[in-house]
């Protein structure tokens, strides 16, 4: 199982450095360390700008869909689509999502990110996601997902809950 999540892992680091090539080719964006893995990627505020204009295929997306904990439907709410649309996207051969799309695969994907590093498992993470947090108004991390300003909340107290900041 873990020799599975190293290898897709790999396979996200490769996909995040032939996007990140396109994006350069579409916007001008020049990257100075071209080796660029997804974690890196997340933390280039920059470079998450042009990417996002530019969108995310539907292929990328099913890679960064592959380490996150969420299911179909949590995609979907959190994009503002059908998870009937969602599935027609991933039929449709070259589909890009839009802008707005992009930009909340990119906070989910920053936020996944950040929580497997706190919490070292996926099962752990989503655990804490699904678990009513006293220092988030007894709301549920998931909740605040849905909005940026919910996001940069969820964000925070990961970090607090790395740095071993409890409320």
């Amino acid at each position: 199982m873990e020799a599975i999540k190293i290898n897709h892992r790999a396979q996200l680091d490769k996909a995040i450095k032939v996007y990140v090539s396109k994006v350069e080719r579409e916007s001008g964006y020049k990257l100075i360390n071209k080796n660029i893995g997804y974690s890196d990627f997340l933390k280039n505020k920059m470079l998450l700008v042009y990417a996002i204009r530019e969108g995310v295929s539907f292929e990328l997306f099913s890679l960064i869909k592959e380490v996150t904990p969420f299911n179909d439907d949590d995609w979907a709410s959190f994009l503002g689509i059908s998870t009937k649309s969602l599935q027609r996207g991933k039929a449709k051969e070259d589909y890009i999502f839009k802008p707005i799309q992009s930009e909340k695969i990119f906070e989910l994907a920053e936020v996944t990110n950040l929580g497997l590093e706190v919490f070292d498992t996926q099962t752990a993470f989503y655990a804490w996601l699904k678990t009513p947090s006293f220092a988030l108004g007894n709301l549920m991390p998931i909740e605040l997902l849905k909005d940026s300003y919910g996001k940069e909340m969820v964000i925070n107290e990961l970090h607090k809950i790395d740095y071993g900041i409890f409320a």
